[in-house]
């Protein structure tokens, strides 16, 4: 698995990919929305830690650019926002799960399973059988 975090504070960051990496994934850090974009845009990633508050390009930004131009890859969506107007926002632009700040690295850890499992799931729109 490969795992993009967008997260702009060092420390946040660092134990994200920690817990990450021992539970096996790739990981690719970049601190800032431009730089997400760019590399969600390019690179092919199993699924993405966005987090809204990002310099130069805001999270949610990012999350719409790549929805419009066809990433359909899970995303997790990590904020210091604890409005519910604004998580429904971020889920309705196309985020998978959002998790407020502060939070437990377990419950990332779980909620990205969690996100990893269904979009694995993901089928055709269309379903086919044999000859009637």
């Amino acid at each position: 698995m490969k795992i993009l975090v967008a997260e702009d504070e060092p420390r946040i960051a660092a134990d994200i990919a920690a817990v990450l990496k021992a539970s096996g994934m790739a990981v690719d850090i970049v601190d800032n929305g431009e730089a997400a974009w760019f590399a969600g845009d390019v690179e092919n990633y199993d699924a993405a830690i966005l987090d809204l508050g990002l310099p130069k390009l805001d999270g949610l930004t990012v999350l719409k650019r790549w929805r419009a131009n066809g990433r359909r890859f899970p995303v997790l969506i990590l904020t210091a926002r604890g409005l519910w107007t604004e998580r429904v926002e971020g889920i309705n632009a196309g985020a998978d799960d959002y998790l407020p700040k502060p939070f437990e690295m377990e419950e990332l850890l779980a909620r990205l399973r969690a996100i990893l499992r269904r979009s694995s799931g993901q089928a055709a729109p269309v379903l086919k059988s044999g000859p009637l």
